[in-house]
């Protein structure tokens, strides 16, 4: 389905499922106070007026727009069946009762814990209820409404077949087909892969065609030698108000997300391999920000304990320091308590030969430099406590790359330096499969499957993830 419109379903449904948990509330107040106690033929406790739970309802309506957020729930809400809706929205329901118990739980609240019961279920099905009637229903309201949204597709070629295919696939979800436009002689013959037959009409023929229907958009697959004819339409459909799409089949096939842009009066075409959600990236930086604060402020003490060790049990200072590549290769440099020998630099050229990692990185299971103090110190990863911070500074992240030194990347095939257009981070996706027990093209694959795949859920599930293998020092040398 067209992203735009993807998103509007997606806030639709957000929409949807805050009016109905809101919805929720009055109901189970009437259940708790009013059936519950004859159905079940049991004194309960009396509760309050409906009016003092107002406030446990704001905070319940916030946590539900955050859990789906973080969850995805509605992106691509088009593309789930009836099995992934009520997975879904049984997910938002159980994690948002979880924190909301939680919640309740830290601050003492005086709520009545068989209201909270009744509540979250009322939610769940009325959610679930709600949601399927949608998805049911939405092909009969739009025959009964006839709200359509119009398209013509120019092109008879493959690409143009498979949107055409794509734009019937969405017809419940408002999209209809109405026609081909071609560029050819004659007319070519009837698709046999599609549902219907439509009107053809050659492309001189297509302002007429727009003045005598209502075509809402025109959809452009053609071939490159046939762009400059399309020109002439595409300025037509400007003056007439009718937008226009253009597939770009006329490109290398790329995995890129693609949008447009302006710079001033500038119109660019903008190709990107890397995650292109401001507002996602704003939170996770945000949530950086305030989670390395937090902890440098209670890890003080801890921190103050392991640099005396470090300082009383080998010569040199506290604290290593080396440069870092970052986002973009931007270079830095990266804090940790020192755990080798102040001359660990300058022994590894005749180390060389004890390399057990491949690729451009260079790892020993048993380095001879590491002092006793900084083998602990690597196995619980308690060496890493100063990179907090570099988040603190954004040079990294919690979850993200690792930060390669300028050596290895000068190494990197250019596969692998697309890696460095995510912010580092503490942990990632290699962390969970044996942090240094994996081989280099693994590594490189992981972050950037991490990359393609990244959300703010993705963050939250691989930092949670990651603290049982530090505490339990798995795969780490």
């Amino acid at each position: 389905m067209l992203e735009r419109r993807s998103k509007l379903l997606g806030l639709g449904c957000l929409a949807h499922d805050l009016v109905l948990t809101a919805l929720a509330l009055p109901i189970a107040y009437l259940l708790r106070v009013s059936v519950l106690p004859r159905v079940l033929d049991s004194h309960f406790p009396a509760v309050y007026p409906l009016r003092v739970y107002l406030p446990f309802l704001a905070g319940v309506l916030v946590t539900w727009f955050v859990v789906g957020f973080l969850y995805g729930i509605y992106r691509k809400v088009e593309l789930r069946n009836p099995a992934q809706i009520v997975w879904d929205e049984t997910k938002l329901v159980v994690t948002g009762m979880g924190l909301v118990a939680a919640g309740l739980y830290l601050f003492r609240a005086d709520i009545s814990r068989s209201l909270a019961l009744t509540f979250g279920a009322v939610n769940w099905l009325l959610l679930i209820t709600g949601r399927l009637t949608m998805f049911f229903t939405k092909g009969s309201l739009r025959r009964i409404f006839g709200r359509y949204h119009h398209v013509l597709v120019v092109g008879t070629g493959t690409h143009a077949h498979e949107l055409a295919r794509l734009v019937e696939h969405a017809e419940p979800l408002g999209l209809r087909l109405i026609g081909f436009a071609y560029l050819t002689e004659l007319p070519p013959a009837p698709a046999e892969d599609l549902h219907s037959s439509y009107k053809t009409i050659p492309l001189d023929q297509v302002p007429d065609f727009i003045h005598d229907h209502v075509v809402d958009e025109v959809l452009i697959a053609v071939e490159k030698q046939d762009l400059d004819c399309i020109e002439p339409l595409v300025l037509h459909c400007e003056r007439e108000g009718v937008r226009t799409r253009v597939h770009l089949n006329f490109l290398k096939a790329t995995s890129s997300s693609v949008h447009l842009e302006h710079l001033n009066e500038f119109p660019l075409l903008t190709f990107s391999t890397g995650p292109q959600d401001e507002l996602q990236l704003l939170a996770k930086r945000v949530a950086d920000l305030a989670l390395a604060l937090f902890l440098l402020i209670v890890l003080a003490p801890l921190m103050l304990v392991i640099a005396l060790l470090v300082r009383f049990t080998s010569s040199g200072p506290i604290l290593y320091r080396q440069t870092r590549c970052g986002l973009g290769g931007r270079r830095f440099t990266v804090l940790k308590f020192r755990s080798m020998v102040q001359n660990a630099e300058q022994l590894r050229p005749g180390m060389e030969h004890l390399n057990e990692a491949d690729g451009p990185v260079f790892k020993i299971a048993d380095d001879p430099r590491v002092t006793p103090i900084g083998r602990w110190l690597r196995r619980t990863s308690l060496d890493e406590l100063p990179q907090l911070w570099n988040i603190l500074r954004g040079d990294m992240s919690f979850v993200g790359p690792r930060p390669p030194i300028p050596e290895e990347v000068e190494k990197y095939e250019s596969w692998q330096r697309r890696r460095l257009r995510m912010r580092p981070g503490l942990t990632c996706l290699w962390a969970l499969e044996g942090r240094s027990q994996l081989n280099f093209d693994r590594w490189m694959q992981l972050d950037l499957s991490y990359i393609d795949r990244w959300s703010l859920w993705l963050d939250a599930q691989i930092f949670l993830k990651t603290i049982p293998h530090v505490l339990f020092g798995r795969g780490a040398w």
